[in-house]
């Protein structure tokens, strides 16, 4: 299995956005030492949680300071920009870091109705998502009528961060899939991945593929790996009390709070569910994921407060996977 990771720019309590930027690089550096595949980064608008909202920008400086891996978006939100803008953005990417660009693509809208006011975009709008994926990949093919600059003569790979209604675009179109947050949990996922692979309609040669993309910490006993995945289950359960996904706390900082029952229950629920622990058992939940999705490829999204540990276990998970 294919090992890549996806850094979504989390921000600290204790640091400003320039810090969540710069460590967002640093990692990328460090993962194409240790040896793994893509990198990935991701579009999130005005969330005081996440530094970037602007995947192809960040991409430009991780491409700089990298070489060899592969860098892409997980994802560009397609129905808040131009199928032509978010070309020639791929594109120019592609021509200054050759054959190394993914562009993911994905269909969410904003975080909340001021977003999604600020974006120009409403829940009620028309779906033009499919039509907006076509058209796409006509101007990275050079099928359209318009020709994108910078002409590489390189197709640069669209991929689908879908779920039940994506699976069925991505298969009509032909493109690789990326499954993560509560639709690896369904009871669902194993059907509507077979429905994907039976239903695929390839493109240039294409084949069904499946990419599945979720937090995973390794730490040299399943406590400290605990500890590791309580920032982001903090974060998350805390988020749902006030409509506002925060800066990571430290550990420390988490523990000296006090915990009110509804969250506690969904901290100590979260924790349960995370892919956390020792590299034989995280070895043992990856393998009974990747039975039941047959993914060819695991886009860890992990993330803690403390950086260096969160570099340790990203080196600690390439080594068990490898």
């Amino acid at each position: 299995m294919l090992l890549s990771l996806l850094d979504r720019s989390r921000t600290r309590a204790d640091s400003d956005d320039a810090e969540a930027l710069e460590a967002t690089v640093a990692r990328a550096v460090h993962a194409e030492a240790v040896d793994y595949e893509r990198f990935w980064v991701a579009e999130h608008h005005a969330v005081p949680g996440i530094a970037s909202g602007t995947p192809t920008v960040l991409l430009a400086a991780v491409g700089a300071r990298t070489s060899r891996i592969r860098i892409g978006s997980g994802g560009v939100m397609l129905p808040l920009h131009q199928p032509l803008v978010v070309a020639e953005q791929a594109r120019l990417l592609d021509a200054l870091h050759p054959g190394r660009v993914d562009l993911g693509l994905g269909r969410s809208l904003g975080f909340t109705p001021p977003v999604r006011q600020a974006l120009r975009r409403e829940l009620d709008e028309p779906d033009t998502f499919e039509d907006d994926l076509r058209e796409l990949r006509g101007y990275l093919e050079d099928t359209a009528a318009v020709t994108v600059r910078p002409v590489t003569g390189r197709v640069v790979p669209m991929h689908l961060l879908a779920t039940g209604r994506g699976l069925a675009v991505a298969a009509r179109l032909g493109l690789p899939v990326v499954v993560g947050g509560p639709a690896l949990d369904s009871d669902e996922l194993p059907g509507l991945l077979a429905t994907y692979r039976r239903d695929f309609r390839p493109h240039r040669g294409s084949e069904p593929r499946v990419t599945v993309s979720l937090d995973v910490l390794v730490a040299d006993d399943d406590a400290t790996a605990r500890e590791l995945a309580l920032p982001e289950a903090w974060a998350m359960a805390r988020s749902r009390q006030t409509g506002e996904f925060a800066p990571l706390e430290s550990v420390k900082a988490i523990r000296d709070q006090r915990w009110p029952d509804q969250v506690r229950r969904r901290v100590e629920s979260s924790l349960d569910r995370a892919v956390a622990g020792t590299p034989s058992s995280v070895a043992r939940r990856l393998e009974r994921l990747v039975e039941r999705t047959g993914a060819a490829e695991l886009l860890a999204s992990s993330s803690t407060h403390d950086r260096d540990a969160l570099l340790a276990s990203d080196r600690m998970l390439r080594d068990l996977v490898a």
